[in-house]
């Protein structure tokens, strides 16, 4: 019994012993190189950010050059959910996280 315990010990032991082990001859990783010539990032393009409180929920607005096109709504209570222009016309439409959009037709063919 008490070699068990003792061959238990140092199977626990050994992982410990492993991750304490430092190659010395580790180097930082250098930094990327900058972007070729004509790839520069156009700073309009990025998105601009603006976090609403609204009562108890929380609002993320997404905007590329002042155009709102998504929202992240954050209830104080359940999951978060996304409102998203598909279209560009100004009409949201709620999506959430791991929602496929798949929607299978169901009409009804026949009824007994």
């Amino acid at each position: 019994m008490r070699l068990l315990i003792a061959a238990l010990l140092l199977c626990i032991a050994l992982p410990v012993a492993a991750q304490t082990k430092q190659n010395p001859n580790l180097q930082p990783v250098p930094e990327p190189p900058p972007p070729p010539a004509g790839m520069e990032l156009d700073p309009s393009l990025e998105p601009q950010v603006t976090i609403v409180k609204r009562g108890s929920d929380t609002v993320e607005e997404y905007r590329v050059s002042g155009k709102l096109y998504m929202m992240k709504v954050t209830p104080r209570s359940g999951a978060p959910y996304y409102m998203i222009d598909e279209k560009g016309d100004g009409k949201f439409v709620r999506q959430e996280p791991m929602d496929s959009g798949i929607r299978p037709p169901m009409w009804v063919i026949h009824q007994f």
